[in-house]
């Protein structure tokens, strides 16, 4: 059996009163992509950097590479990558700068650190940028340099808390390969994000996290398969209409979700779901008929979007 890289039982962080992390139980393989799915203010964050032993457990017990945060914090965070939230990049400074300063805090001697960055702007699709200040590159450069810096103490483990917000899609999907690239070689990533694609498309596992709390755990698709249907139609009815139509829509899905702003159809057949809200002389605005996602998971678990 595969050692956990990273183990949590009965987990919990709190701020004075308030409970950031509530008894969360969760454990990380040794070259899985692990993320942690939720809205803003669900305990993603705090749980990162519990992991990064930046920040001190209140109860429970966690443990990275085997070794406790509270009194082993300083050879985890040496063995580690972290991709935060902000960049927190010197923006005055060049890329190979900001590569050369990083690597000097792991006490990596000046001929190690250039061999690797030149390894790593590579990796991060910056050769013709290395010498630019950063101020001077884009978002979605300084993106792929801050996961660069991550790199530079060659870490096993990179937590990445959430990578790819504010890029534009273009951007994300660049990050993206350069992420996929990274568990090729063995790297074991663990993110938190908000976007439903984003862990489709990386995660090998994930948990569902609501105010603070786990409240689903699996893969993907196993937690589209659970929660979801295969086919999901949306209907947009004039202001007013649909109130009135919610009881006549209701039979002709598995099961139905209203929102504000439109109605959400659950069924195994999204064109014969369609056929029957046009035989009962329904209108709609608009339709879209699409396959379930991650989304839909989190508004059956939660009853709201992950947006919200």
């Amino acid at each position: 059996m595969i050692e956990s890289l990273v183990h949590a039982q009965s987990l919990v962080k709190r701020f004075g009163d308030f409970t950031a992390v509530d008894t969360v139980d969760f454990e990380v393989a040794p070259g899985e992509v692990f993320g942690f799915l939720g809205p803003n203010g669900a305990g993603k964050s705090s749980i990162m950097r519990m992991i990064g032993a930046v920040s001190p457990i209140t109860a429970g017990t966690l443990t990275v590479f085997g070794l406790d945060p509270k009194d082993d914090g300083a050879e985890i965070r040496g063995r580690i990558g972290v991709v935060p939230q902000e960049n927190l990049l010197d923006m005055e400074l060049t890329v190979s700068e900001n590569l050369l300063i990083y690597g000097r805090y792991f006490d990596i001697p000046r001929s190690v650190i250039k061999e690797r960055m030149t390894e790593l702007i590579d990796f991060a699709q910056l050769g013709e940028k290395a010498d630019a200040k950063v101020e001077d590159i884009s978002g979605g450069m300084q993106r792929r340099l801050t996961i660069a810096r991550s790199l530079i103490n060659e870490p096993r483990l990179v937590l990445l808390d959430e990578p790819t917000t504010g890029l534009d899609p273009q951007a994300r999907h660049v990050l993206w390969d350069r992420l996929y690239r990274l568990k090729q070689q063995g790297v074991t990533l663990i993110l938190t994000t908000h976007y439903m694609d984003e862990a489709e498309q990386l995660c090998d596992r994930l948990v569902v996290m609501d105010q603070g709390k786990i409240v689903a755990e699996g893969s993907p698709r196993g937690l589209i398969r659970e929660y979801a249907t295969r086919d999901v139609v949306e209907l947009r009815f004039p202001v007013g209409v649909q109130d009135t139509i919610v009881d006549t829509l209701e039979p002709l899905a598995d099961r139905t979700e209203v929102l504000p702003d439109r109605v959400l159809l659950y069924t195994t057949d999204g064109d014969a779901t369609m056929r029957a809200v046009n035989a009962a002389g329904l209108e709609p605005e608009t339709v879209v008929e699409r396959r379930s996602s991650l989304e839909d998971v989190f508004l059956r678990l939660t009853g709201r979007s992950l947006i919200d």
